[in-house]
């Protein structure tokens, strides 16, 4: 019997292809055209976004929307797209949508509304990262160790992560008041 949050997946991660950057542009194009006006930017994040950063190979894209209560009519059109809706799903504020192809999950869609408090954070957390490589190669390595410990288990995956990410993403905020 699997455990919440147990995944039937396997944690794959893989080291950085370049063909990410082309994968996300291609799905910005293709999400813009859905989202039409409602969309106020589209953005690549996550690890498949750092140069060099082994990865899940998961597209991971962050969708700023005018109104978050009107992504609700376009799931025909999202999934269309071939994108699953979620809802919220744990995140209020948030519409979540995956894509898979071949039974392997390769892109996460996250909208939130302009001025939500998570657009911050993620964008923040990528740009430390960018700006920081020696912390972006401690993460890979940390993903690397939890991927063979956990091959099957996205939730210890996950939760081996949060010291790190709970770490980076303050040093992310302090750098971030540094800069502004």
């Amino acid at each position: 019997m699997r455990r919440r949050g147990e995944s039937v997946r396997k944690v794959e991660v893989v080291p950085y292809d370049p063909g990410w950057v082309g994968e996300f542009e291609s799905q910005a194009r293709r999400l813009a055209s859905v989202l039409g006006d409602e969309a106020v930017a589209i953005h690549h994040y996550g690890s498949t976004a750092i140069p060099g950063l082994c990865a899940k190979p998961i597209i991971d894209i962050l969708v700023e929307v005018k109104d978050i209560k009107a992504i609700d009519a376009l799931n025909a059109e999202m999934e269309a797209l071939g994108y699953e809706a979620r809802g919220e799903q744990g995140f209020s504020g948030r519409r979540y949508f995956v894509r898979e192809h071949d039974e392997r999950r390769t892109h996460h869609v996250h909208m939130y509304e302009t001025g939500h408090a998570e657009i911050e954070r993620w964008l923040r957390f990528r740009d430390y990262l960018l700006a920081h490589p020696d912390e972006a190669e401690a993460y890979g390595n940390l993903k690397r160790s939890l991927a063979e410990q956990f091959p099957y288990d996205a939730l210890r995956y996950n939760e081996g992560k949060t010291s790190f990410v709970r770490r980076v993403d303050e040093l992310a905020r302090a750098w971030r008041e540094d800069r502004d």
